[in-house]
């Protein structure tokens, strides 16, 4: 059977909301972060050399990266969640596939580099010359790249239910990660009210919530 390899608080939760989804069979197996570093734990260098999650392994399948397994287990289960060939919709859900990691994420890692550079302890005659630099390059790249994406997916929504069109599908599910950790401290807030709205869509379906009881505590959302 499926062996989903989850990671606490990662990009893998959305692999386990997919498969609730597509209602494939599936194990966990789950991770914890080195509690110091907030790290992959060694354990995962015996599925994949990269120690990353997520990883599914399928037989002798061995898969890694979010939007390859997503594209893996869409085509498993015959095509569900993918617009239909030589439809816009299947463009669209193309281009979110991968803007989520090639676009939207990059500048939230970036954001989250820096705010642990401003909070980390270091010997005070270090302090000032990296919360500076910290500081100068949060507000001359990374926020304002921050601001126009946000600007843009909210534009992209205007008269859309989802963002490959009126269905839901996988791209949307690629795109909850970004999503969330934009509401937790990337700039997503009321000034976008269809983002918000995506977002609280996404959280409420029933096989998201199914997932969330499947990988275990999850800190990008309130779980009941």
């Amino acid at each position: 059977m499926l062996t989903v390899h989850h990671l606490e608080n990662s990009r893998s939760q959305r692999v386990l909301w997919l498969l609730e989804e597509l209602g494939l069979p599936y194990n966990v197996q789950r991770y914890d972060r080195d509690k110091q570093t907030m790290q992959a734990p060694s354990e995962l260098l015996k599925v994949h050399p990269l120690r990353k999650s997520p990883i599914i392994t399928d037989g002798d399948a061995t898969v890694a990266e979010t939007g390859a397994i997503v594209e893996y287990l869409v085509d498993q289960a015959g095509g569900r969640l993918r617009p239909i060939a030589g439809s816009p919709e299947l463009l669209r859900y193309r281009y979110w596939l991968h803007f989520a990691e090639g676009t939207a994420m990059p500048p939230l890692v970036m954001k989250m580099v820096f705010d642990r550079v401003v909070s980390s302890p270091m010997p005070f005659f270090v302090r000032p010359v990296a919360r500076g630099i910290a500081s100068k390059v949060m507000a001359a790249m990374v926020a304002p790249n921050l601001s126009r994406q946000l600007d843009f997916m909210e534009a992209e929504l205007k008269g859309r239910d989802w963002l490959a069109g009126n269905e839901f599908s996988a791209a949307d599910v690629m795109m909850s990660f970004p999503l969330e950790l934009s509401a937790l401290g990337g700039g997503l807030d009321a000034s976008r009210p269809r983002l918000q709205d995506l977002l609280q869509r996404i959280h409420a379906r029933p096989a998201y919530r199914r997932a969330l009881k499947r990988g275990g505590p999850y800190a990008l959302v309130q779980q009941s």
